[in-house]
């Protein structure tokens, strides 16, 4: 393993990405601590120990690394990113235009991107706007708790310029995410969230250690051990569906009678499902905290940004699963893959081509897309039934320790999830220059 490390920065390019990636995630925490203009920085901290206590609060919190309650320059993350794209996805199943693009290869994705740019900018003006106001008066509006103002100076100046710094943060963290999947190692975007997920667990295990001691610590550290190796597991295993191609003759060469397979993955969509269902609870939960009714208000409160109440673990359940078949549906299409098998002249050994190798695979795609999408349900929530039983317990219900572990499903996921596919991508240049790669 070590001389495996060491052989990553061997390569000259593989050095470069990988320094470039590092560079961009250092950048991206530098802005994480650096206030929008006009913030009173000695109330920061008072609603930072607000979050702690679980709620709305802790829910906004989730994807963006502790910037949200201090109001950074990347206080809103890449959340409206995400948004933006599963609006753009959504629209490519009912608008035939965004459908052709889809069809266009290259040039299409260009013009999606484009247009999931643009969406992303009119979502962060709305969402930096809401919290502009949302924190006026310090976060009370959200936590329900009196306290001093955020926002001092409370005027159309001060409220332009902090919707600007913010809309202006997301555009350069959504670029920034760009260059890392370009020039870096990685997708951009889907490592920047986890490293806002992982820049919460040093703190969250100091105040575990603190409130329940050093073996609640130990066991929790066990649990997300033990998580990281079924992710991995789960992660690693395929379908192989054997392909034959028949020989055909092409002038004086032969071409084809070689013996393939197609790979499909019990979790075909990766992390996907369950950033993209933590993306549509926090709409709900943004609008729940700007609009002036108290009682839907807190009935938000107390059940979609608690992860331990019953609409909680249902609603994102049923997200978890149905955005598993939504981004497998799109990722893999039977229909197309078995038009390209007949085109290549090859076929499934005990299936026609054509509809026969259409269905065959359908039919495989959704036995194996199930226990991926069941699996991906059980890893975001039952962790955070057993760390909110086992913490409460120890150090009573809605103590800030069992608050701030509460998502620990969702955040070991997404972490562990990204962290495999970067070193997948590692593992793969390193293979292709004639070294020994991390994956065995």
């Amino acid at each position: 393993m070590l001389a495996s490390m060491l052989n990553m920065f061997r390569v000259h390019d593989l050095r470069n990405r990988i320094l470039f990636t590092l560079l961009m995630i250092l950048l991206y925490r530098v802005g994480a601590f650096i206030p929008a203009p006009g913030i009173d920085v000695e109330q920061v901290q008072l609603l930072r120990d607000r979050a702690s206590q679980g709620g709305v609060l802790a829910f906004l919190q989730l994807f963006s690394g502790g910037t949200l309650t201090t109001f950074a320059v990347f206080a809103l993350g890449v959340m409206p990113y995400i948004t933006g794209s599963i609006i753009m996805q959504v629209l490519g199943v009912v608008v035939p235009r965004i459908e052709q693009w889809q069809q266009q290869g290259a040039v299409g994705q260009r013009k999606i991107t484009q247009w999931t740019r643009y969406l992303t900018v009119g979502i962060a003006v709305i969402q930096a706007t809401s919290f502009a106001f949302l924190f006026n008066d310090g976060g009370n509006s959200i936590s329900g708790q009196g306290g001093a103002n955020l926002l001092p100076r409370f005027h159309i100046g001060t409220v332009s310029i902090v919707v600007l710094t913010l809309a202006a943060g997301t555009a350069l963290l959504m670029w920034m995410g760009e260059l890392i999947t370009q020039k870096g190692i990685g997708n951009g975007m889907s490592l920047i969230i986890m490293i806002s997920v992982l820049s919460a667990f040093p703190a969250q295990g100091s105040v575990v250690q603190a409130e329940n001691g050093v073996t609640t610590l130990a066991i929790v550290v066990a649990v997300l051990v033990a998580m990281i190796a079924a992710i991995v597991f789960v992660e690693q295993g395929q379908r192989r569906i054997p392909v034959q191609f028949a020989k055909r003759v092409v002038g004086r060469r032969m071409y084809g009678g070689q013996n393939t397979y197609i790979p499909l993955k019990v979790n075909q969509s990766g992390v996907i499902p369950i950033i993209f269902a933590s993306s549509v609870l926090y709409l709900p939960v943004l609008i729940a905290a700007a609009l002036p009714w108290d009682g839907f208000r807190s009935w938000i409160d107390n059940n979609l940004a608690q992860p331990d109440n019953v609409f909680y673990f249902a609603i994102t359940g049923v997200l978890v699963i149905g955005f598993a078949y939504f981004y497998t549906a799109i990722t893999f299409d039977p229909v197309k893959q078995a038009d390209q098998i007949r085109k290549q002249g090859g076929f499934i050994p005990g299936i026609r081509p054509g509809h026969q190798t259409e269905r065959y695979l359908a039919r495989i795609l959704s036995r194996i897309t199930l226990p991926g999408a069941l699996f991906l349900a059980a890893v975001a929530l039952v962790p955070s039934i057993l760390v909110n039983i086992f913490l409460d317990t120890q150090a009573g219900v809605g103590s800030s320790s069992a608050a701030g572990f509460g998502f620990i499903g969702i955040s070991i996921l997404i972490a562990s999830g990204v962290a495999l596919e970067t070193m997948k991508q590692i593992d793969s240049q390193l293979t292709m220059r004639n070294y020994e790669g991390f994956l065995k």
